[in-house]
């Protein structure tokens, strides 16, 4: 079973490191001073690792996890409110962090820790599995700063916890700890804090020792079966719609330009 970091090979570093650790692939988020925070740079860069991931045969197992204390705070509000944007214009099909929208036939692992929030826990729900430490929160905030997870947060959320659940966390945005999200179902593993790759490490390796194409194609009967991480272009187009004219009123540039000033928004509901 593979799990020392020291066998790892680094195949690309910056903003989005990847290191291959047999037939795994870890890929870490890589800017700890901004919590992980995405931007359109690291969105390109995460984009093209799950690339790497997808079209190298060797590897078959990917693990996603966020350097320093978080795995995200989602997409970085301070960009946002300049006119940045966080979908790939090389690759608008990827999604939000050049992800959510991602195909790959290779299982995916989120290794959280400290907190997943908005877009953060956006790309933990769009991987297939997910192991978290004992002291980290999940979270959809995006009400509380005039926006809402369009990166397919609010259904996916909805598709794997419970209808009441779900809304509680997308209607006040308030989070949940790790051990209650293992409860309804959303975490694999609960794990001791800084234990967390090594934990997604593990899982990983038992994944990778089964055969290739059998696995591949059962997380695609998988994903057919109970959810898609690729709806149908009218859905995304819904989303996109949504998000969009949610921009373009006064609540939705006061909410990102509030965080930015660090002070509290001032909503009007126009």
């Amino acid at each position: 079973m593979v799990t020392e970091r020291d066998e790892a090979v680094l195949l690309r570093d910056g903003i989005v490191r990847a290191e291959r650790i047999g037939h795994i692939l870890l890929i870490t988020l890589n800017r700890p001073e901004a919590r992980n925070a995405m931007t359109t740079e690291q969105a390109i860069a995460l984009g093209e690792v799950v690339e790497l991931l997808e079209t190298d045969p060797e590897l078959r197992v990917g693990v996603l996890t966020g350097a320093g204390k978080a795995f995200c705070a989602g997409q970085d509000l301070k960009e946002l409110s300049d006119g940045g944007s966080v979908i790939p214009d090389v690759h608008p099909e990827w999604g939000f962090g050049g992800f959510v929208t991602h195909p790959t036939s290779k299982p995916i692992i989120a290794a959280v820790h400290g907190f997943a929030f908005g877009g953060g826990l956006e790309l933990a729900l769009a991987c297939d599995l997910i192991v978290a430490t004992s002291g980290s929160l999940l979270g959809l905030p995006e009400v509380t700063v005039g926006l809402f997870a369009a990166g397919g947060g609010v259904p996916r959320i909805a598709q794997q916890v419970p209808e009441k659940v779900a809304a509680r966390m997308v209607l006040t945005g308030k989070p949940i700890s790790a051990e209650e999200a293992k409860g309804w179902g959303l975490v694999n593993e609960v794990v001791a804090d800084g234990e967390h790759v090594t934990a997604a490490l593990e899982l990983a390796a038992q994944i990778a020792a089964n055969a290739p194409l059998s696995v591949q194609v059962s997380k695609r009967l998988l994903r057919a079966g109970t959810w898609s991480s690729t709806w149908t272009d009218e859905q995304w187009g819904e989303i996109a719609t949504a998000f969009e004219g949610l921009l373009a009123t006064e609540d939705g540039v006061e909410g990102p330009l509030a965080f930015a000033e660090k002070r509290a928004p001032v909503w009007k509901g126009r």
